[in-house]
């Protein structure tokens, strides 16, 4: 089975167009994505056929659990789509199938080259049954912000944002290298009142326009970036009045540019870049 390694802002994918559709999916990601025993990655994405998009993503896991979607991913099959001829050559715009929705995605060139890939993430959502969280009915409708949650003697003031896939969101005042997210992550990820899961961002306001952030992603553990995570981090500081319209936010892997108006869609750009390609014995 062919496949090809790319990642956006260190958010790394093994990129895979079935022959067929139907497969152990779960376990294919399980093996494919150890960093030891495999090719090493954050999930694998399947390339599909859409009656409604150019092009319908699935991805799953390290765990082998399904995601609803990944905006880092969606650049990279992007890309995928571009340089394996999946879309009409040259186009602009292009659209990409979710569980949450049809998401565009427009390019832009260098000459020839692929040069810039905007994502539209889709409106965020922030009603308790959208993220979703179990809380205190009289206070389920949204924007819920800094809800307390005590983990491992930390109380943390938590911020939740669907943007497809649930998020919840924790400023901090000190420096992100110091907060213990390997094992506090995993305590978030996994609460009892997030009856599916939850990815826990920790961000640093540096000014208007900078966050820093790092990511305990749901079924991957901390990886070097996640877009829609970022596209959760800018809502949630624009709720805040930390940030302003645009605003650059710096991961371990690298910068991603979330453009949010406070009222409709969430855009996101940043790299999509191929590793190497080769054959996974199947």
């Amino acid at each position: 089975m062919e496949f090809t390694k790319m990642h956006g802002a260190g958010n790394d994918f093994v990129m895979i167009k079935p022959e067929k559709n139907e497969a152990n999916w779960p376990e294919l990601a399980q093996k494919m994505c150890h960093r030891h025993f495999g090719i090493g990655a954050d999930g694998i994405i399947l390339a599909l056929p859409s009656s409604v998009a150019d092009v319908r993503m699935r991805i799953f896991n390290p765990d082998g659990s399904e995601a609803e979607t990944c905006g880092n991913g969606l650049r990279c099959l992007a890309k995928y789509a571009v340089l394996n001829k999946l879309i009409k050559p040259g186009s602009t715009e292009i659209t990409i199938e979710t569980i949450p929705g049809v998401r565009k995605i427009t390019l832009e060139y260098r000459g020839q080259e692929l040069d810039r890939i905007q994502v539209g993430i889709g409106v965020p959502r922030f009603d308790a049954k959208d993220i979703p969280v179990k809380i205190d009915p009289t206070k389920s409708c949204g924007p819920i912000t800094d809800y307390p949650l005590v983990v491992e003697g930390n109380r943390l003031a938590l911020n939740f944002v669907s943007m497809g896939n649930p998020h919840a969101v924790c400023f901090l005042d000190q420096e992100l290298k110091e907060f213990n997210l390997k094992e506090i992550g995993p305590r978030v990820e996994n609460n009892s009142i997030f009856p599916q899961r939850i990815n826990f961002e920790i961000v640093r306001v540096k000014d208007r326009r900078t966050l820093e952030m790092r990511v305990w992603e749901r079924g991957a553990g901390e990886t070097l970036a996640c877009g829609t995570g970022a596209c959760a981090a800018a809502v949630a500081a624009r709720i805040h009045n930390y940030i302003d319209y645009q605003v650059d936010i710096i991961l371990p892997g690298g910068t991603l540019n979330i453009e949010w108006d406070g009222d409709g869609e969430v855009l996101m750009s940043g790299p999509a870049e191929v590793v190497f390609s080769g054959n996974w014995p199947q």
